[in-house]
């Protein structure tokens, strides 16, 4: 199974339907970034410290797998200069539409997050990734390649899943309790059979992986980062993990200067 070919198709099937992380964001938002008053998010709840983002006038940012027209407008109205790279075009095409409904000055190019070839190295100061990497098969290329293209003292914002969200048995689940199945880490395609993706899955609807802890926080240190920051975030209202614990974490990276 294709599964980058999966997903890009799925997140345009999900722009048509109006999933929350594919509505643009409007313009009294826009208005406020424009006057120094704005956040985003990297997790479902909880916004991004603004230190963790120094100062973003002029800054060459990288909206990584961010598509949907959220981050990338905010941060281009605060005065950064962005670049938005997403595997879905129907998601680049709603921070275009942003752009020119706000005239900023946003870049989009259609790519997988962990092929950043199409960058030379060094081109950016700060790299914004909210939590996608759950929509890719791999995740240690995506920290190589954030490095490479990062500027020395750059810095990596990354937001990821708690791979204990996709632990527990589907069927029980959904009558409301919580029973540990699957392992770590997890995969929409290994470890779900035929007949379990065609009974748990839409046919539209993205693949997941559960990527364990060592390689979302030990695969940033490995690729040469520094992690100077970190907070956990809980998932969204209604689901039934958040009396018991947060699903998603958020790091600050940096690559020493």
């Amino acid at each position: 199974m294709d599964a980058a070919a999966h997903n890009r198709a799925a997140w345009d099937h999900e722009v048509a339907t109006g999933n929350r992380w594919t509505v643009p964001v409007g313009a009294k938002a826009i208005a406020r970034a424009r006057r120094g008053d704005w956040n985003v998010v990297l997790t479902p709840r909880r916004p991004v410290p603004r230190a963790w983002f120094g100062e973003l006038t002029g800054t060459e940012v990288l909206c990584l797998a961010s598509g949907g027209g959220q981050q990338g407008p905010i941060l281009a109205a605060a005065g950064a200069r962005v670049t938005v790279l997403d595997n879905s075009p129907a998601q680049l095409a709603q921070d275009r539409k942003v752009a020119a409904r706000e005239d900023l000055h946003i870049e989009t190019v259609l790519g997988d997050m962990a092929d950043l070839s199409s960058f030379a190295d060094a081109t950016f100061g700060l790299i914004v990734h909210p939590c996608s990497n759950c929509f890719s098969e791999v995740v240690l290329p995506v920290w190589r390649e954030c490095y490479r293209v990062l500027q020395r003292g750059g810095a990596l914002l990354a937001g990821f899943a708690n791979p204990l969200l996709f632990c527990f048995d589907r069927e029980k689940e959904r009558l409301g309790q919580l029973e540990i199945r699957y392992p770590v880490p997890y995969s929409d395609v290994t470890s779900l059979d035929a007949e379990e993706r065609a009974r748990f899955l839409e046919p539209d609807e993205p693949l997941c992986f559960g990527h364990s802890l060592e390689d979302q926080i030990g695969g940033q240190l490995d690729a040469g980062f520094v992690v100077t920051g970190l907070y956990e975030d809980y998932h969204e209202d209604g689901d039934i993990t958040v009396p018991y614990f947060p699903g998603f974490l958020a790091t600050r990276a940096l690559k020493p200067a």
